[in-house]
């Protein structure tokens, strides 16, 4: 097998890695102070021990957070596959009242088997959510609520939030909600008496220390010895990454990316580019790749917009920005015209003698 078809099986392979979140998170759950573990400990915990137990997972977006919840809840579906029925519910789609508890009586009924009634009132699934919560704590089946977007359920009444925590303050009802917010301040949200119900735990994700990104980095990119590829190619293609990441240039590009933006997400964005930069002729990663995929993210955004701007449209929009400063935010193109006519028209006059 030739070293193109090689490096393009090892491209493929790296790519496939990185957008796997189980694969990327998975080195970083080994340790017991991990929010992997954390999360894990809680949620198997009130399983184990039947309570009703609330969490919040807060970060900056990007940080993993939505990555780890699935992770963790595959991984318990398997340990626990007749205990658990897992409602996924989204601020950005469910945040009105009745659309969320209409979803979770949809959820509920595809789980249970029963027959959904689109027509049922805010009352008639607000009933029979508790109605399921009591059934299911009888059977020993614990509900498991994921709210993403956390802190837009948190707005208006918050009638959803209170009817699901004031549910799960019976003896008979088992369940457990994980709230997922990107703003640090998502319990204080809360109202008082939705708050009175929390259990107010939390679990903070904060960007990967530099143990972590070179643990990472060296997870993602290392090829597997026992895979299709070539034993002689695979240790080849490891060595010479090795030296890479050994190298203070690299440290370099790494530290400069990181303090722009030090996400988990973005990271592995970054190494996407590198990786798709790679040349299949030679086979294997180079200082450069990296060098052209930090250069490809730094670029500015409305530089590359207007870019292919003609000398006109380039004068019209400094004539929009000379608008917006004199307070004029609305404006049309005869407006444009009116308000920079004469300069409009030496500098038409000037394109022409060209």
């Amino acid at each position: 097998m030739g070293i193109e078809n090689l490096a393009e099986k090892a491209q493929i392979l790296i790519r496939s890695r990185l957008c796997s979140p189980n694969f990327i998170f998975k080195p970083l759950s080994d340790s017991t102070d991990s929010n992997y573990s954390k999360l894990k400990f809680i949620i198997s915990s009130s399983i184990m021990e039947a309570c009703n137990n609330s969490i919040l997972l807060l970060g900056p977006r990007g940080s993993g957070k939505v990555a780890v919840l699935e992770l963790v809840l595959s991984d318990l579906l398997e340990e626990y596959p007749d205990t658990i029925t897992v409602i996924r519910l989204n601020g950005l789609l469910h945040s009105e009242d009745n659309s969320a508890l209409k979803e979770i009586a949809r959820q509920l009924c595809m789980e249970h088997h029963l027959l959904f009634s689109k027509m049922a009132s805010f009352d008639d699934n607000s009933q029979f959510m508790i109605a399921m919560l009591r059934e299911c704590g009888l059977a020993h089946k614990t509900v498991i609520f994921a709210l993403d977007e956390f802190d837009l359920f948190a707005q208006g009444k918050q009638r959803l939030l209170y009817s699901l925590l004031d549910a799960m303050q019976t003896v008979t009802s088992q369940a457990v909600v994980v709230g997922v917010s990107c703003r640090l301040d998502a319990d204080q949200l809360l109202e008082k008496r939705v708050r009175s119900r929390f259990s107010h735990r939390k679990l903070l994700f904060l960007p990967p220390s530099k143990e972590d990104v070179q643990r990472l980095l060296e997870h993602i990119l290392s090829l597997p010895m026992d895979s299709s590829l070539a034993c002689d190619y695979a240790a080849e293609f490891n060595e010479k990454l090795q030296s890479i990441l050994a190298d203070k240039r690299f440290k370099e590009i790494i530290s400069n990316y990181l303090n722009s933006n030090s996400t988990t997400n973005h990271l592995l964005r970054f190494l996407f580019i590198a990786i798709s930069n790679m040349e299949l002729k030679s086979g294997f990663l180079s200082l450069e790749n990296f060098k052209a995929a930090l250069s490809s993210i730094q670029r500015q955004p409305k530089q590359e917009c207007i870019k292919d701007c003609s000398i006109l449209e380039l004068y019209i929009l400094v004539c929009m920005k000379r608008l917006e400063v004199r307070e004029q935010n609305s404006y049309n193109f005869s407006s444009v015209m009116k308000g920079q006519l004469h300069a409009f028209i030496a500098f038409y006059y000037t394109l022409l003698s060209f």
